[in-house]
């Protein structure tokens, strides 16, 4: 087992990385500070791992809220439904919460905690390899509107992030797929020495390398961890995070929630993000291809859907949170290992890109 540490202060805690660690109730427990927990969970995640989860919290009054799969479930409605479930239960400000599943669930769940009672203590528990690298830490919660993805939120930090890599084991190849999105990002915005190992590593990745995949979990944990240590609420650096990001979620909110997984439409976006670098003169043709290349590898949509036009696109990215009085910021790429900080963008080259990239 790994541990590593986000650090934020009195409200610091731990990243568990390790095989098995759902066995091991110390690590969970030891992070709960009174006898009521809720776990929230999801349908596909429920018959795999709910019993070993309620097992790990033996001796504590415990309960359930099994959710539908998907981002499309990633609702006010579904947050009624933990609210729901904490009053029927009559729990208090000292009960927990614990996400046990992808993104999804974690950002739901965390931002339930943040709602009930004016805050609860919650854990993470991820199961996906997104959720594991990224959306488990560093304390971003939110729902959804049908008019932009997470606009609803808080930022709310977990008490502890637990991530079992044995439950990689049962995850889709489409899934994992999606997960390596995130783990690539961080090659591309600060860490050029791990995007070199990416692009050796990538098919032992694909593969389900133990070896491999405990690496990338640790090394993109640990770069999450130093940006949300530096600028926890995103006034600066932990921007860069965003990479693809505006693209991307225009792509999931213009298709449908859950159409696109949420990295296979950042993959797409970090593709448009490089060719509008490009067009700015910041990188080069062959850093763009490079960029491609290796999405492609990691079996990830590189080019964006046909069905939106360049003004659907405009239309959805004018709602961000980047986005400063109506005007549109993106995040781009001065270097494969250096982004920026969300920039504005001359409306000639991102209709450019947005026209011509992978038309």
């Amino acid at each position: 087992m790994k541990t590593l540490h986000v650090e934020l202060g009195e409200r610091s805690y731990p990243i568990y990385i390790g095989r098995g660690l759902l066995g091991h109730p110390d690590l969970i427990q030891a992070h709960l500070p009174g006898g009521q927990v809720l776990v929230v969970t999801n349908e596909v995640v429920a018959p795999l791992y709910l019993d070993r989860m309620l097992a790990s919290l033996a001796g504590k009054d415990t309960g359930s809220v099994v959710l539908p799969d998907g981002e499309a479930h990633k609702t006010l409605d579904s947050a009624m439904a933990v609210f729901d479930a904490l009053l029927a239960r009559r729990f208090g400000r000292n009960a927990a919460i614990v996400a046990l599943g992808g993104g999804v669930i974690g950002d739901l769940a965390g931002f339930a905690a943040a709602c009930y009672q004016r805050g609860v203590p919650f854990i993470q528990v991820p199961t996906t390899l997104l959720s594991q690298v990224d959306s488990s830490v560093g304390g971003k919660t939110a729902v959804n509107h049908p008019r932009g993805k997470n606009m609803i939120g808080a930022f709310y930090q977990p008490r502890c992030v637990l991530a079992d890599t044995d439950t990689l084991d049962t995850l889709p190849d489409r899934e994992l797929s999606a997960g390596l999105a995130e783990v690539i990002k961080y090659g591309f915005i600060r860490d050029p020495e791990f995007l070199a190992w990416l692009e050796a590593n990538v098919e032992r990745l694909l593969q389900r390398d133990p070896e491999a995949l405990a690496y990338a979990i640790e090394r993109s944990c640990i770069n999450k961890a130093e940006i949300v240590a530096e600028d926890e609420t995103e006034t600066g650096v932990r921007a860069t995070l965003n990479l693809g990001h505006t693209f991307g979620h225009a792509i999931e909110t213009g298709m449908g929630y859950g159409v696109c997984l949420h990295g296979e439409a950042v993959a797409i976006g970090m593709c448009q993000a490089a060719d509008l670098s490009r067009r700015l003169g910041w990188i080069g043709d062959d850093e763009v291809a490079r960029v491609i290349r290796l999405l492609e590898r990691a079996r990830l949509p590189v080019v964006p859907p046909r069905e939106l036009d360049a003004d659907a696109f405009l239309e959805h990215m004018a709602v961000d949170k980047k986005n400063v009085d109506g005007g549109l910021r993106l995040v781009l790429l001065k270097s494969l290992g250096e982004a920026t900080l969300p920039v504005a963008v001359d409306a000639g080259l991102l209709r450019a890109t947005l026209e011509c990239y992978g038309r």
